[in-house]
């Protein structure tokens, strides 16, 4: 398996790093929109487990063959690759959205989604600790002045009641989320993003399907109309868009954003996602942000800049030259 993943600070630059920051805004925005419609299906009468199942199973149909054009015929690599794509698949996909559901059986959604987030924090430590990357103050200080906003955002200065279990789910999910990032920033694979895109969801989906068949992932569905707003849709219409937006269109572009921007920023550019999940829950749910909140979307975009400023002066670092090697050292491990 490939090294994950050398999160070097001049990846991201010129033309580069306007795309991936371009990328990172559309998974951003997607990912944000899949809180509001699951809301609605789940009033309707749909459980957790259906949402999501029909949500990654419909984006690997549409991504499959997109993943498989991108190989181009070099299914040695992904016979290389294929424990990174499981990985991705368990961690990424399914053990991602399972943990977070499962969180939310036990706890309320805003800390929930706080310590799901909390994932740029576990990906700069990761970073640190695996390739010794330390982080400088200026990145520390953009990513305390983000996790801040984050609380404003989810507007949980009053406190809330946390349940051990709850949060331990959450924690899991948080890993997930991390391994998401880590995992599509990592350019030594050789694997195209579309295809790791691709396989992915198609492992992810045959996990969820397996846990629904054993019984730890509850499935209900129905065909009542689903209301957004005081409007009523077709139940297929919202279970569509989760499909191609939320999930096919936000994992396809994920990948591609951390390619090209790093693990690092393209997790605290991703912290978007929380204050996109407010707006859509304005205008889908009826759910109107409090000033506060609004303060804390402001903060969110604070941090990332903090984050970005931070990688540059550590980029204008002169390293320390290093001696010639005698030996060749791979960069991957068994």
């Amino acid at each position: 398996m490939s090294t994950l993943t050398d999160d070097s600070p001049e990846v991201a630059s010129g033309p580069r790093l306007a795309g991936g920051l371009g990328f990172a805004l559309v998974s951003a925005l997607s990912f944000g929109l899949s809180g509001a419609l699951a809301t609605g299906l789940l009033a309707a009468g749909w459980s957790p487990g259906s949402t999501v199942l029909v949500r990654v199973g419909l984006a690997a149909v549409v991504v499959l063959p997109f993943g498989v054009w991108a190989l181009g015929g070099r299914w040695d690599v992904l016979r290389r690759n294929a424990g990174t794509v499981v990985l991705y698949g368990l961690l990424a996909v399914a053990g991602a959205q399972f943990c977070y559901f499962s969180a939310v059986q036990h706890m309320q959604v805003g800390p929930a989604l706080l310590i799901e987030y909390t994932a740029p924090a576990a990906v700069v430590c990761w970073l640190w600790l695996r390739h010794g990357q330390r982080p400088g103050p200026v990145t520390l200080l953009g990513a305390g002045v983000a996790a801040l906003g984050l609380v404003l955002v989810l507007d949980l200065v009053s406190g809330a009641d946390l349940s051990p279990v709850g949060v331990a789910w959450a924690l899991g999910a948080m890993v997930g989320v991390a391994s998401y990032f880590i995992i599509s920033a990592d350019t030594s694979s050789g694997l195209p993003p579309l295809a790791l895109a691709a396989g992915g969801l198609v492992v992810g989906a045959l996990v969820l399907g397996l846990l629904g068949l054993v019984g730890l992932l509850p499935m209900r569905a129905t065909t009542a109309t689903v209301v957004y707003a005081d409007r009523e849709v077709a139940w297929w219409v919202p279970l569509l868009v989760l499909g191609l937006v939320t999930a096919a269109v936000a994992y396809c572009t994920g990948i591609a954003a951390g390619r090209r921007l790093g693990s690092r920023l393209a997790s605290f550019v991703a912290l978007l996602e929380v204050v996109a999940g407010v707006v859509f829950a304005w205008l889908l749910l009826e759910q109107l942000p409090r000033t506060v909140q609004l303060v804390g979307g402001l903060l969110v975009l604070v941090g990332v800049v903090g984050v970005k400023l931070g990688e540059r002066q550590t980029a204008a670092v002169p390293a320390t030259p290093a001696a010639a090697p005698t030996s060749v050292v791979p960069t991957s491990t068994p």
